[in-house]
């Protein structure tokens, strides 16, 4: 939503576009697990009276529009792509099959995953990281807002600490925040390396991917 309140910001989707373009022309497969926080978040549900499973699969309905957009933005500079979902909507994508999800990516197609696992009470961090282990990812890039990860709120202590490389023991050891604990639990038992690193910061994706050190790498050290 860049610096709307609310909705899609077209800046910050062109942006986006442009960089996932910049990794595609390396050669690289690129999967994306987008949210739909800027639309709808289920939690948001306890707030307005609706049920708390009606309101996350109405946050997961926000994830597909934000696909829907992200391909969009992607296949106007000429980037092909495949629009997946956990929730069955052929007229608009393509049902999750992993091994089509597989192939799509073999044939330097970006896959674009959305309306999260399918089920309520799931986040986006548990989407992302069930994705990046059954397609076999080398890596999961968490963009957020903050460069990584500190021992403390960047945004409330300027005396924060930042971490350049940490491990997973030790994430769980100091209650650092990486993300929600299912997703974080399955990629350590998976040994699914996590790069955090601010994603409204242009080019950092792929400094990240040409082997730069940016924002924080959790990993089995």
């Amino acid at each position: 939503m860049g610096k709307q309140n609310f909705g899609i910001d077209p800046e910050r989707l062109e942006q986006y576009a442009l960089e996932i373009k910049q990794v595609m022309e390396l050669g690289m497969e690129l999967a994306v697990v987008v949210g739909g926080g800027n639309i709808y978040r289920g939690i948001q549900a306890e707030k307005t009276g609706i049920d708390r499973v009606q309101g996350d699969y109405m946050g997961m309905m926000a994830t597909v529009i934000n696909g829907m957009a992200i391909q969009s933005a992607l296949e106007k500079i000429d980037v092909y792509t495949r629009l997946v979902t956990a929730i069955e909507m052929r007229e608009i994508a393509e049902p999750y099959i992993r091994r089509k999800a597989h192939s799509h990516l073999k044939k330097g197609r970006v896959v674009i995953f959305s309306a999260g696992t399918g089920s309520p009470y799931f986040t986006t961090d548990s989407a992302a990281a069930l994705r990046a282990n059954e397609i076999n990812a080398d890596v999961l890039l968490k963009g957020t807002r903050v460069d990584g990860i500190y021992n403390a709120d960047p945004e409330k202590d300027p005396n924060a600490k930042k971490y350049d490389r940490v491990s997973f023991k030790k994430v769980l050891e100091f209650g650092l925040n990486v993300m929600d604990t299912t997703a974080f639990t399955m990629c350590q038992e998976n040994d699914m390396p996590i790069i955090v690193f601010d994603i409204n910061n242009e080019e950092n994706l792929l400094r990240i991917l040409k082997g730069e050190q940016i924002g924080t790498v959790v990993e089995k050290l």
